[in-house]
């Protein structure tokens, strides 16, 4: 009998509160980069624009960001990345050309320090008319998907809203994804609110639960740690369960060690390759007039 090869990826679930300081965001991202690598980390994940501050909840907008100041820092990072031997998934600001709004990314860096990818946040919230609103008022939309491969492994990156459009994880799957790096930014309002209603303390993770078992993957899920986040960050397996997380409102890094051979339950399993072909049903097709017929007894 042929013994089943392990396949691991030891990541790294990161949150610390992001301000509106590139260097002192850096500091944080360094000092948690460190201490990944000496648990054992092969990958440190960090949140949605964890190095250059969120435009419109951290910082005013994406015109107050100093670029020259924001570069030096991610290339400081690359080159921490590099001497632990560390990737690293850094939320961060991407300029673009003079005149089009900079994209919300994840840069995606190797262990050599290289920036081999990044994903840019497809679905920005707000409203794209004459005057964009929340995040369409500072950032460009993406459209692309982003993976990669550690250790074998192939990985997907999605930012924060993204996770209310169930089509990105379906695409993620029918790349090969096994698992899904999450980046998210719930930490401040940005719109009057009720203090007693946080429906993101029930909705996100319940949701990520959801993406991880409907697609049968592992989800590293993070969100910034300020006094006000509503939720704090979590890792997800392939069933669907909440492995651990992080406490809220505290800096730290949450250690899993993700194992994408193990057999986890999974139960639209054997009908998923189907259902992604577009059969929506399981078990053969009928041709029966009682069945053709909504309308009969």
């Amino acid at each position: 009998m042929k013994k089943r090869r392990k396949r691991t990826l030891t990541v790294a679930t990161c949150q610390f509160s992001v301000e509106p300081d590139i260097e002192q965001n850096c500091r944080q991202i360094i000092q948690q980069m460190r201490s990944a690598q000496k648990q054992g980390a092969e990958i440190a994940h960090f949140s949605e624009c964890a190095l250059s501050g969120y435009a419109g909840v951290d910082i005013p907008s994406t015109k107050s960001i100093d670029w020259e100041l924001l570069t030096a820092a991610t290339n400081e990072i690359r080159r921490q990345a590099r001497s632990l031997k560390l990737w690293v998934l850094l939320g961060s600001t991407h300029r673009l050309s003079t005149g089009n709004k900079p994209h919300n990314s994840v840069y995606v860096i190797d262990s050599q320090g290289n920036i081999v990818e990044r994903y840019d946040k497809r679905f920005c919230t707000g409203k794209n008319g004459k005057r964009p609103t929340f995040d369409l008022a500072h950032y460009s939309s993406g459209q692309r998907f982003t993976t990669f491969r550690v250790n074998k492994i192939t990985c997907g990156i999605l930012i924060c809203f993204d996770y209310r459009f169930p089509e990105l994880y379906r695409e993620l799957k029918k790349r090969g994804v096994e698992v899904l790096f999450q980046s998210f930014h719930n930490a401040r309002r940005t719109v009057v609110e009720d203090e007693n209603y946080n429906i993101w303390k029930t909705i996100v993770p319940a949701t990520m639960s959801c993406r991880a078992a409907e697609n049968h993957f592992w989800v590293s899920a993070n969100n910034s740690s300020t006094r006000l986040s509503r939720w704090a960050s979590f890792v997800v397996r392939p069933d669907g369960l909440i492995v651990d997380r992080l406490k809220l409102h505290r800096p730290g890094v949450l250690m899993t060690q993700m194992d994408v051979g193990k057999t986890y339950f999974d139960a639209p399993g054997h009908w998923r390759p189907a259902a992604m072909a577009g059969q929506l049903h399981s078990g053969p097709a009928i041709e029966d007039p009682r069945s053709a017929d909504p309308t009969c007894l």
